[in-house]
């Protein structure tokens, strides 16, 4: 259940609803209607057309299961993934609309993608703990460079969150321990690489 919960897909649409709706609004100053847009933009592009993209590549054959057990079955679906957060990416980027930290927070989550898609080509790294690492890492970033202790509470929470799903992967056999604690610190690296930017 964890596992599904806190399924990598997911992860930005968190992410994003958290800065949206959890911190006062003087930190991102947009109307409810724009702030409904964004989260319907960052799910759409990174939940939903990555996870229909998978079905239909079970479809056509070139993914055995949708849980993507095996190692060969994540190229495709990785690289579906890949593309879709660097649409995003680029529209975050290229519409003034949006703040400059919504770039660089999927410019990061993006890089986390592909990097994830190059070590798969040699070694089953957890994507899970890639995904949280690096969420954790961007929410300690943010809790830094936040003139308040906003997100003291949900860095607390994402810790414990962490801890609980990484328990969760070795139990269930899908990981080595390796692979889970290299995919965490990788992550985690990736979430706080912005340290020092100015937004």
């Amino acid at each position: 259940m964890l596992s599904v919960l806190f399924h990598p897909l997911l992860l930005p649409t968190y992410l994003f609803s958290l800065l949206l709706y959890y911190l006062p609004p003087e930190v991102f100053s947009y109307p409810p209607e724009g702030r409904r847009l964004i989260l319907l933009l960052v799910f759409i592009l990174t939940f939903l057309l990555p996870v229909l993209g998978t079905l239909l590549l079970q479809q056509a054959g070139l993914v055995t299961s949708i849980t993507l057990d095996a190692r060969s079955d994540r190229r495709w679906p990785l690289l579906l993934s890949a593309t879709c957060y660097t649409v995003l990416t680029v529209v975050f980027y290229r519409i003034s609309f949006f703040d400059s930290l919504f770039f660089l927070m999927m410019g990061v989550i993006t890089a986390s993608i592909y990097l994830t898609l190059i070590i798969n080509q040699f070694w089953k790294i957890s994507a899970h703990s890639i995904g949280l690492g690096g969420a954790l890492g961007i929410l300690v970033l943010l809790h830094g460079w936040l003139p308040e202790a906003y997100l003291l509470y949900p860095v607390a929470f994402g810790c414990i969150i962490c801890g609980a799903v990484i328990s969760a992967r070795l139990a269930l056999g899908a990981h080595t321990s390796k692979q889970v604690y290299a995919g965490f610190a990788l992550g985690f690296l990736l979430g706080i690489c912005l340290w020092g930017t100015s937004f």
